[in-house]
């Protein structure tokens, strides 16, 4: 197996809204906003080859939005999926297995593009099977009003039609040493993958954890639809991310890419952090793309 930290490019979401209730003269020392209360995000996805499997793990905001949405969510950087899968050889053709963890735009953008003559948009990954999880597919076709500005049907629906999508209806084994868990407070089904190499797990915590800096129990996003269901998720998935002592591997931390955890005086923080690369201390090289 090999594992490759994909950046896709980094966005700007308001502090504030990211933080939730916690008062910004806390996270703010520990996660910096610009003049205008935002802060930049990393849209950090992973991409697993084991065997004839390459497993995309997510796929950021994606390169067809207007001027606008580009201007609205500060979408400067050079960065992008493609070009962070050509450093690694890799073009979205190879790609078997498209994991969405959810369907938040800045988490599935990346699903599809326009053709060649800029009429439609079609799948990005032509030889993939699309995986969501059943349930969360149900609630994002269908958005409450909180979050359905987070999906975007131009997003969520060329899958469909691709007939490339599958369902994701059970927690346990998906892949070869990659399992699945239900995740409910930040929205319906979002499915985090806990991947197996050697003697580590390393868990893709998504939106569970955006950043280190969301590690405290009650530092829960102004996102999350069930806040209290993601304090106790959150309380539950530190105890045992201890105990086993995990890896966790950060989509949205600008600062860190991965960390372990210890037990503090203030509770389960965040014990060393590094990249995917020094982490996984590998035979096998593994790469992370800029």
């Amino acid at each position: 197996m090999k594992l490759h930290a994909i950046h896709t490019g980094n966005l700007k979401l308001d502090g504030g809204t990211m933080f939730g209730i916690v008062p910004k003269v806390l996270w703010s020392k520990v996660y910096p906003a610009d003049e205008n209360n935002f802060c930049t995000w990393s849209m950090r996805c992973l991409l697993i080859e084991e065997g004839d499997r390459r497993i995309l793990i997510d796929n950021g905001i994606g390169t067809y939005h207007d001027e606008k949405f580009i201007r609205n969510y500060g979408l400067s950087s050079d960065e992008s999926l493609v070009k962070a899968l050509a450093g690694i050889g890799i073009t979205t053709d190879d790609i078997t297995d498209m994991f969405l963890t959810h369907l938040h735009f800045d988490h599935c953008g990346g699903s599809i593009r326009y053709n060649e003559d800029h009429t439609k948009l079609v799948p990005t990954f032509k030889n993939a099977t699309y995986w969501v999880g059943k349930s969360h597919w149900e609630w994002a076709i269908k958005p409450n009003n909180k979050e359905k500005g987070s999906f975007l049907k131009e997003d969520i629906l060329p899958i469909m039609e691709s007939g490339q999508l599958q369902f994701i209806t059970h927690e346990g084994g998906l892949f070869p040493n990659v399992d699945v868990r239900f995740i409910n407070g930040h929205t319906e089904g979002q499915v985090i993958p806990f991947i197996r190499y050697k003697d580590k797990t390393v868990v893709f915590v998504a939106d569970l954890f955006p950043s280190v800096a969301h590690l405290p129990v009650p530092w829960v996003m102004a996102y999350d639809v069930r806040p209290l269901v993601t304090v106790r998720e959150k309380e539950e998935f530190l105890k045992e991310a201890l105990e086993k002592d995990y890896i966790l591997f950060f989509e949205h931390d600008l600062y860190h890419e991965c960390c372990t955890l210890q037990m503090t005086e203030k509770g389960i923080r965040e014990k060393e952090t590094f990249t995917l690369e020094e982490g996984m201390k590998m035979d096998t090289v593994v790469q992370d793309i800029r």
